[in-house]
């Protein structure tokens, strides 16, 4: 003997055999889609694979991921994609050279500063002094 065809119900009475079965309503409305289960075959026949259906999945057990499950994937895709995801850092890649860029530009900046500050110092711009003269009339350059 052949199953009969699948009769067709629209979205709002799949939804509410659906709501039926999982026991979300209450009072008229129960007792409405409870007569129209009893009273259509497409409500029935619909109603009848969902409470099997309910039934066979209450009895599974949900699987368990192996413990290197994410490792395995990585792995993976490492391997399927040629090392483009998941591939080994670069120096670039770990180092956060804008920060580095920024240390040594203040760096620089405090190392000129006490250059300049520095009685020694080469930086320090020498103000423009006219030679002087002496009594024995010779020129001394400061």
């Amino acid at each position: 003997m052949s199953e009969p065809a699948p009769l067709e119900l629209d979205d709002d009475a799949v939804a509410a055999i659906s709501d039926f079965v999982d026991g979300a309503l209450v009072g008229a409305r129960r007792d409405e889609v409870a007569a129209k289960i009893e009273s259509d075959p497409a409500w029935k026949q619909t109603h009848d694979e969902m409470v099997e259906t309910r039934n066979f999945m209450s009895g599974m057990q949900k699987a368990r991921l192996p413990a290197t499950f994410a490792t395995d994937v990585t792995s993976t895709i490492h391997k399927r994609s040629a090392g483009r995801f998941f591939a080994r850092r670069t120096l670039g890649d770990r180092v956060p050279f804008g920060v580095l860029v920024i240390l040594a530009v203040l760096g620089l900046a405090v190392i000129g500063y006490l250059m300049w500050a520095s009685e020694t110092g080469s930086l320090k711009p020498q103000p423009d002094r006219s030679p002087q003269e002496h009594g024995s009339g010779t020129l001394i350059a400061p």
